[in-house]
């Protein structure tokens, strides 16, 4: 099950996805680079992240998500 973290910072995920949860949110006010950051923390903690609302990426930028966090993101576009 996944931890809904509306209305959280970046920061924020990044400490919650740390603890071991896994976590879908909606993604499309955070950039590209807050993605990154994030799809690395799920990598390290072995944790599953959904970015929920990345329709408005492009795709070079939904590429390079999903290379870092390779299993452990999930983009709904």
């Amino acid at each position: 099950m996944a931890t809904k973290a509306t209305g959280k910072s970046t920061d924020q995920i990044i400490k919650i996805v740390s603890a071991g949860s896994n976590v879908m949110f909606d993604a499309s006010g955070k950039s590209t680079d807050q993605l990154l950051k994030i799809a690395t923390a799920a990598v390290r903690a072995g944790v599953t992240v959904t970015f929920l609302n990345v329709g408005g990426k492009s795709t070079d930028q939904l590429t390079r998500i999903a290379a870092t966090g390779k299993d452990h993101v999930v983009l709904e576009v």
